[in-house]
């Protein structure tokens, strides 16, 4: 027998299950623009705290405004990455003066990280820029689809 003859293509054609449904793929379709913009924004609210910081500074700085201080562990567990990932990202954000250790007083061992003044500061003027921007895109939504988009978020954020 030929050997080409039983070599499968490099590049098959994708399949879709016939029983998939048109609604997850347009789901599909819309969550994948939706994290490469979040992606991109991320980038530029981490950039417009301080230049020197990654896209996923601007998440841990909103962890811990919106929660206060937490041990890295915690914030590891939170985003779903490793603690040497973490790590790498609070010293980054330390060196720049936005955040600081202080001793979790429930065990002296271990360490909080907390927004430093000039973090909270600079945090809260981006923030407060972004939700302009927010209520500038969705100003011809009516209030009860704000809400309901938030509801159906969190709904998906929440789901195991």
């Amino acid at each position: 027998m030929d050997q080409s003859a039983r070599e499968e293509p490099v590049n098959p054609e994708p399949t879709e299950p016939e029983s998939f449904d048109p609604e997850f793929l347009d789901l599909e379709r819309e969550l994948a623009v939706f994290l490469r913009r979040a992606r991109a924004t991320s980038g530029e609210l981490a950039r417009e705290v301080h230049p020197d910081l990654e896209p996923a500074a601007y998440g841990l700085l909103t962890r811990l405004a919106h929660v206060g201080p937490q041990r890295a562990t915690e914030l590891a567990g939170y985003f779903g990455v490793g603690k040497a990932t973490i790590s790498r990202q609070l010293r980054a954000l330390e060196n720049v003066g936005l955040v600081e250790r202080e001793p979790d007083p429930a065990d002296g061992r271990a360490w909080l990280v907390r927004l430093t003044e000039e973090g909270q500061v600079r945090f809260s003027l981006v923030r407060q820029a972004r939700r302009r921007s927010h209520r500038s895109r969705l100003a011809s939504w009516e209030r009860s689809e704000i809400a309901e988009l938030a509801r159906l978020l969190h709904r998906l954020n929440s789901a195991e």
